[in-house]
């Protein structure tokens, strides 16, 4: 009788136990943040015209930095056209990271498009952009 209680007592205590310690995890080591990025100029700003040739900018991720780095996409076009007249790409693990936007047509408006991406999760993406001209 009593090795009869054991056994249903036990025995599935001792299964419920295996089951409840597998690994069920895909591991990874969790969540990756949503990415915060700045510019400088501002992102959604409209900087005032300016006769310089060269335009610097500044991308600042203050978010956690994923654990494989980012991607920066910079591009800058005539307003309202497809067609770049500058593109860089950089991979990186750095905050702080300097661009000059250069070839910049005179006297029209400019959008300068900046897309930061995750190279640990590809959906973890930042868009942003901003507007400026050089004076002729």
């Amino acid at each position: 009788m009593k090795k009869r209680l054991l056994q249903l007592f036990i025995v599935p205590a001792i299964i419920f136990g295996i089951c409840s310690c597998s690994d069920k995890g895909g591991g990874g080591g969790g969540d990756e943040a949503n990415l915060v990025v700045t510019l400088n100029p501002p992102a959604g700003s409209i900087q005032p015209a300016v006769p310089q040739i060269d335009f610097p900018l500044t991308v600042s991720i203050t978010s956690a930095m994923p654990p494989q780095g980012v991607t920066i996409d910079v591009k800058a076009a005539p307003d309202g056209s497809t067609t770049n007249f500058y593109t860089e790409s950089k991979s990186t693990t750095a905050a702080n990271n300097n661009f000059t936007i250069t070839g910049t047509p005179t006297g029209v408006v400019c959008v300068t498009t900046v897309t930061v991406t995750s190279k640990s999760k590809a959906t973890n993406t930042v868009t942003l952009s901003y507007r400026y001209t050089r004076k002729p």
